[in-house]
């Protein structure tokens, strides 16, 4: 798997809304922007996307701007990643078994592989918390992670 451009710059986005969580006030898109080094009006378009998926709120007018719409906590870069790029798969290849999926040589055992490495792709992806990520930011210690082979 690849995160795309936009994965990333919804990750580094959200990233930025977390550190400053404790702000009354919501985000402007140019402060955000400034922050993280990214283009406003493509931070723009990633902004509205998790705004429709939830991530985020929006304030309009003076003072207006962008919030985290659920805690740090309850954020992971799953979420964040499929928000902008759809479902966390390692490729389109269709399920095992359907749609005539395993008319070739070999092709339902690739088929399974390749479901079981997005499967994994998720669950790496959910273990990581917006939370983990600022406590790392600050200076913390990461967080353990264990991994099966």
């Amino acid at each position: 798997m690849r995160v795309s451009t936009r994965g990333d710059y919804a990750s580094r986005a959200l990233l930025s809304l977390a550190l400053h969580n404790n702000v009354t006030t919501p985000t402007s898109v140019r402060d955000l922007a400034e922050r993280t080094g990214l283009p406003q009006p493509y931070l723009e378009q990633i902004l509205l996307s998790l705004k429709g998926v939830g991530l985020v709120r929006s304030k309009r007018g003076v003072g207006g701007g962008y919030v985290l719409a659920r805690s740090p906590e309850s954020i992971t870069l799953a979420d964040i990643v499929a928000a902008v790029d759809g479902p966390i798969v390692a490729g389109d290849f269709g399920k095992p078994h359907q749609d005539g999926a395993c008319d070739h040589e070999g092709q339902c055992v690739l088929l399974d592989v390749w479901a079981d490495v997005g499967s994994h792709m998720r669950e790496h992806l959910s273990s990581f918390t917006l939370a983990d990520m600022v406590l790392q930011a600050k200076g913390g210690k990461p967080v353990p992670r264990t991994h099966s082979a």
